[in-house]
């Protein structure tokens, strides 16, 4: 049985690797990532694969950490994630992953929410309700630190993002950790104060979309079809007049929520609408800094896997330079789709 899974999953592989024609992406709901909906249902999406001659699926997850599962067990393409996440997940699972769009980064869209008390530094003591071993839990030790706590002072409660606010509408739970739009929602509660966020920490949660690499090298219509529907949609989104209006209000009502909660995660997230805003981030030292961070929290958590020596054990590519072991690297921050984006080597897509 052990033999025939292996030989499957390695079929698996090849066939993510081959040359192909259909493909599928995922995404789930965060402000960030929701213009992937407005593209499919505007055909935007469509538009750039049938410039290449492919075919781009684009489906809704409603459980975060199951999409990025659901990409990890090959199921799909690409898929919506943070930078942790990227590497915690696929890339320690063995999956050779790429960052072909850094969207944007939470300047204030994750936070942490007390019932009842307006000051970090009385969440000792207290139970916290997140999901484990995500970014929430990376702003929860980052915010730790800021008043001289450590994570022995809390005890984490698992929690999926699904449930989130139900959990926090209940009496015994009292501290949570989340992002918008369900960050918003918790907030609004009666007693509720937020108390962290991510503009605390600039930079460091970063919202990307990520693709198998085999997939990208052996398809790399795939890549330009992706980035080029992307910044189409930056470019809508980004605007003052009526059509800009009309695609945010449509990403807001996806969401479960009006325009103006929309712009106001908007506002709470530091978006990269052109592809030289993005550029500028990946191609920085401060990029190897963040990824240094996440990785060292990520070690720390055990989430590199059981006997690993370092926080250097997965290599993760960047411009200006590798992180972690040059002989594993698994996790690769790509930006030459970006800049042909840029050097509108993209332009078109057949109407």
């Amino acid at each position: 049985m052990k033999r025939l899974t292996l030989l499957l999953f390695v079929l698996t592989l090849s066939s993510a690797a081959s040359a192909r024609d259909s493909f599928k992406i995922c995404w789930s709901i965060y402000v960030g990532w929701m213009p992937w909906a407005y593209g499919a249902e505007q055909g935007i999406v469509k538009k750039w694969g049938d410039k290449y001659g492919i075919d781009i699926e684009v489906v809704q997850i409603n459980d975060y950490i199951e999409s990025v599962n659901q990409y990890t067990m090959g199921e799909f393409d690409a898929c919506t994630m943070t930078n942790m996440d990227a590497l915690t997940i696929p890339a320690v699972g063995g999956v050779d992953s790429t960052a072909l769009i850094v969207g944007d980064y939470s300047n204030g869209n994750d936070g942490v929410v007390l019932k009842g008390k307006d000051e970090l530094a009385q969440i000792k003591g207290q139970n916290v309700n997140l999901v484990e071993l995500s970014v929430s839990h990376y702003l929860l030790a980052r915010g730790l630190e800021t008043v001289g706590l450590k994570e022995a002072d809390v005890t984490v409660v698992n929690t999926s993002d699904a449930d989130i606010v139900a959990a926090y509408g209940t009496p015994d739970v009292t501290a949570v950790v989340t992002w918008n739009p369900l960050l918003g929602e918790v907030e609004a509660m009666p007693d509720s104060h937020k108390v962290f966020d991510s503009s605390q920490i600039p930079g460091e949660i970063l919202d990307l979309l990520v693709i198998n690499t085999e997939t990208l090298q052996a398809n790399p219509d795939l890549g330009k079809a992706l980035v080029g529907a992307w910044y189409e949609i930056m470019g809508t989104m980004s605007g003052t007049d009526v059509a800009a209006t009309d695609a945010k209000t449509m990403m807001a009502t996806a969401s479960g929520t009006d325009l103006a909660g929309y712009d106001a995660q908007l506002a709470s997230t530091e978006m990269f609408y052109t592809p030289e805003a993005a550029l500028e981030l990946v191609n920085s030292g401060e990029l190897v800094d963040t990824m240094k961070k996440v990785a060292e929290f990520s070690f720390d958590h055990g989430l590199l896997g059981v006997g690993v020596p370092s926080a250097e054990f997965v290599g993760i590519e960047m411009p200006a330079g590798i992180y972690g072991d040059t002989g594993n690297v698994a996790l690769r921050f790509d930006p030459s789709y970006m800049q042909m984006a840029a050097d509108g080597e993209l332009d078109g897509g057949t109407e």
